[in-house]
């Protein structure tokens, strides 16, 4: 039991996390590159990412794993990001660290999501069975390669919107 559900309850449930968390991630990141503030989106994506990474740490495990490296590096940048958005109001170059960092927490979750697919649904894990093949292999490099370009066209298109303060935030 961990919180008081079943192994499977919590995993159900993390599972749903993180998915609530890639889901408004991706819209958040679509806002990016539009000069869009999503102030309720990003605040559940980020919510959700802190979310994910945390429950993540509750599963049983013997030893370190790698889950739990990608797991602390996440939460790492997640801070970042959010000191940027809520504590700097993304002001001068906190704004780019925003963008990088939730970029990359929203990759990191999804880099998480592909490696349990391949784990867990039966067509991918015939592809990849050790993930080290090479269909798990081009899988990741082609979604961080489509992070890397959308977290560069975010960081450069520099629109006004992103940079005025939040909506109730004294400034």
């Amino acid at each position: 039991m961990i919180l008081g559900l079943s192994i499977h309850s919590f995993t159900v449930l993390h599972v749903v996390i993180s998915l609530i968390g890639i889901v408004t991630g991706l819209v958040v990141l679509y806002g990016m590159l539009g000069a869009q503030r999503m102030s309720g989106w990003t605040a559940v994506f980020l919510a959700a990412t802190v979310l994910t990474s945390v429950t993540g740490f509750l599963f049983p495990r013997a030893g370190f794993t790698p889950a739990q490296g990608v797991g602390i590096v996440s939460l790492v940048v997640l801070a970042a990001a959010l000191l940027a958005l809520y504590a700097f109001r993304l002001a001068g170059a906190w704004r780019w660290i925003y963008v990088i960092s939730a970029t990359l927490a929203l990759y990191l979750n999804v880099f998480v999501g592909i490696v349990q697919a391949f784990q867990k649904v039966p067509f991918l894990q015939r592809l990849a069975p050790t993930q080290s093949e090479p269909p798990f292999i081009i899988a990741q490099t082609v979604v961080l390669a489509i992070f890397a370009v959308l977290g560069y066209l975010a960081v450069i298109l520099r629109p006004a919107d992103l940079r005025a303060p939040l909506p109730g935030v004294r400034g």
